[in-house]
């Protein structure tokens, strides 16, 4: 059986997005799938209190995991990747903040983490990487995710018109992740 977590962003929860449909799409296809509710960065949590609760998952963190992040759930799990002692199997961004402005949460986002990455730590965390970036994303400059792809040495996924790529934009379903992601169970 093969693990799936999946990370949210700022202010999000386990059944916001594409998350529950997403679950329920890897669990037919026999993978566990969890999606962990976090505490919000703009209330003043940081970075210390996502991996508290990540903590609650680590047995199910190996070689075989796959890891998803959305928004500032991308910053976090670029966070996991450098804290790693082996390499997960695949990493899957979406709409990822990485300090490059225009970002309508940056201030609660570089407090939560701050934008200095160790790059070669993360590439060796996974032994894929995608990234899914709109070109229109009202919270998340498309900056982001071409020096993100960049960064991890892969081509950007350019989803048109897909705003922030969750809910308010209409994403309640995400095919072309699902569809990825289905091609390296």
């Amino acid at each position: 059986m093969r693990e799936v977590l999946i990370f949210h962003g700022t202010g999000g929860n386990p059944m916001g997005n594409w998350f529950p449909w997403l679950k329920g799409k890897l669990e037919e296809k026999n993978c566990q799938v969890f999606v962990p509710q976090f505490p919000d960065p703009r209330e003043g949590n940081r970075l210390e209190d996502w991996l508290k609760v990540l903590e609650q998952y680590k047995a199910y963190i190996n070689e075989n995991t796959i890891l998803v992040g959305h928004s500032v759930g991308g910053l976090f799990l670029l966070r996991v990747l450098e804290r790693l002692e082996k390499s997960i199997s695949a990493a899957f961004f979406v709409s990822t903040p990485i300090g490059v402005r225009p970002i309508l949460f940056f201030d609660s986002d570089e407090r939560f983490s701050g934008f200095e990455f160790d790059w070669d730590k993360i590439r060796k965390g996974a032994k894929q990487f995608r990234v899914y970036h709109s070109d229109n994303d009202p919270y998340v400059s498309l900056a982001n995710g071409k020096e993100l792809a960049k960064q991890l040495g892969v081509e950007l996924t350019l989803v048109t018109n897909a705003g922030h790529l969750n809910a308010e934009s209409g994403y309640t379903k995400f095919d072309l992740l699902l569809e990825d992601i289905t091609k390296i169970l």
